[in-house]
Parts: C-alpha cells; sequence; structure tokens
C-alpha cells in the first residue's frame, strides 16, 4: 500500500505532456488527428504524442517491475529490517517526455524528421482487422509463380499471371508488379503526394518483384514472388529487420496503405516494416472483379 501514492506521483509526472496536447483534440478544438489528409507538422505532432504514448506504457512497466523486485527484496528482509524506501521508486522519476525521439535541426526539423528511427507503438494491431493472404492461399488461387523456386530472384513463368506483370515508375519509384497492384500503389503515392508532399520527394523503394522461396525454407513461396509486395524506405535508408522500430516516415506511409487494402509488415512477429503486400481482402475483390 505505501507504493501507491509514489506510483500515482510518477504517472501523473509522466501523463501530463500527453494531457496537454490531447484534451483539445479531445474536446474538439483541434483537427489533428482527423484522419490521413492533414499537413506535415500535424502528422508529425501525432507521431510524437503516440511515441509519448509508448514512452508511457514502457516506463509503466519498468515502474510495475521495479516496484515488484523491490517488494520481493523487502519481504526477504530480516523483520526488523524492512522499512520501506523513501522514494518509493528506486530513484528518480525520468522528466523525459519522450519527444527525444524527434532531433531538432532548425529549420528542417519537418523534414529530416521522416527518416528518424521510432518505436512501433501497439505494432500487432497497426493493420486493423486486415491479414495476408499467405502463400498457399497465393499458389492456390493464382497458381504458382514458377514451378521451382530457389534463394534467387528468377523470372516468373506462370502463364496466367506473366502477361499481367508490368514495369513502370509509379509515383516516386520504380517497380515490378502486376498491373492491379500498380494501380493500387499508383493510388497510394498520389494520397500522399496531395497530402504530404514533403514525405513523397523522400519514398526509396528496396525492391518489389523477385521470384523466389522464402529464405530458410524448403519451397514456402514469399509474396513477392507474385509481384504483389514492394519494400520502401525513407531516403534510401534499409529498416534494421525484427527490432520493433521503423522510420516516422513509413509509419505514416502505413495509413494510406491500409486505406487501399495493404498489410504492413510491422506488425509481424520478426517485424518488417519496409514490407507492404496486398491483404487477402483485397486479392479476392480483384479476383471477384477478374482483374487477376
Amino acid at each position: 500500500m505505501r507504493f501507491i501514492p509514489a506510483i500515482i506521483i510518477a504517472v501523473a509526472i509522466i501523463l501530463a505532456p500527453i494531457l496537454w496536447f490531447t484534451i483539445p483534440m479531445i474536446l474538439g478544438t483541434n483537427d489533428v488527428g482527423r484522419g490521413p489528409a492533414i499537413d506535415s507538422q500535424a502528422r508529425i505532432e501525432i507521431e510524437v504524442l503516440n511515441q509519448q504514448v509508448e514512452d508511457i506504457r514502457l516506463r509503466l512497466e519498468d515502474i510495475r517491475e521495479g516496484m515488484s523486485a523491490l517488494g520481493q527484496e523487502v519481504r526477504n528482509r530480516p523483520a526488523f529490517q524492512r522499512q520501506m524506501p523513501t522514494t518509493g521508486l528506486g530513484g528518480q522519476v525520468p522528466q523525459n517526455d519522450g519527444a527525444e525521439v524527434f532531433e531538432r535541426n532548425g529549420t528542417n526539423d519537418i523534414i529530416d524528421a521522416y527518416a528518424q528511427v521510432v518505436v512501433i507503438g501497439d505494432r500487432r494491431n497497426v493493420n486493423k482487422g486486415l491479414k495476408t493472404a499467405g502463400p498457399t492461399y497465393l499458389a492456390q488461387k493464382l497458381g504458382r509463380p514458377r514451378e521451382v523456386l530457389s534463394d534467387k530472384c528468377e523470372a516468373m513463368t506462370n502463364p496466367r499471371l506473366k502477361p499481367k506483370l508490368k514495369t513502370q515508375r509509379v509515383g516516386p519509384i520504380r517497380v515490378t508488379m502486376l498491373q492491379p497492384a500498380l494501380d493500387s500503389l499508383a493510388r497510394v503515392f498520389e494520397n500522399v503526394r496531395v497530402t504530404d508532399p514533403d514525405l513523397y520527394a523522400r519514398i526509396n523503394t528496396a525492391g518489389a518483384l523477385c521470384v523466389r522461396r522464402i529464405r530458410g525454407t524448403r519451397d514456402r513461396i514469399s509474396t513477392h514472388s507474385f509481384g504483389l509486395a514492394v519494400d520502401l524506405n525513407i531516403d534510401g535508408k534499409l529498416d534494421t529487420l525484427g527490432d520493433g522500430k521503423t522510420q516516422l516516415g513509413l509509419t505514416i506511409l502505413a495509413d494510406f496503405f491500409r486505406t487501399e487494402g495493404w498489410v504492413w509488415g510491422a506488425s509481424w512477429r520478426r517485424e518488417d516494416s519496409m514490407h507492404f503486400e496486398i491483404s487477402r481482402k483485397q486479392l479476392d475483390q480483384w479476383l471477384a472483379e477478374g482483374k487477376l
């Protein structure tokens, strides 16, 4: 029970900056957060808030773990030594509000922020119900992209898909994909260009079509093999696979892709936030419309 006041004080200190920004939004006095069509500064402010919330969650976990360890230490002491420490937290509460994830460099703060690496908040739920088609379902519906697969990128031989495979410039990048995916990608990028031209100008790609098996498997087909996935980054800087972090610009792009029916690889057990692929729902729609 004696821990409770210390915990309340710690949470109050951490939550203060968040409430300062979020209360106006809740009361409707601020337009920030009302969908993808907002300006660059507003998007970055939203991500600052997201980072602060994620930072709070991580700190509260640290507090709970610290309190649990402290309680165990007290229980292990002889009865005559059982006195609670005065701080209740094993030290001072950090005063950082979470905004340190964005480096401030002067007049280019907004532009420079896109390439900065941030924690992916609540990453397991970023796709909001959209699911991948998966290699088995893709092969069932479309056929194998080629009969024999290796670890290297090879040509597509599937007679049904090959005529629909096109190489063209889509927005800021040039890729090879199936035509419906290219059309969808073009809509995504046009929405980004209109809404956030600063971000649009910095989008780069690490590739799309690559007909191969998933590395480390015997014959599991990569979604890239069907021309239905693309890897993106900001300024050509590749994301570190599986670290739970990504570039700020990719978190913003994910909103546009989700609206168009694409799944973001940030939610996977082994996070791959450069990766965007068509969802099963979108694939089924294209099949029903006769586009594939």
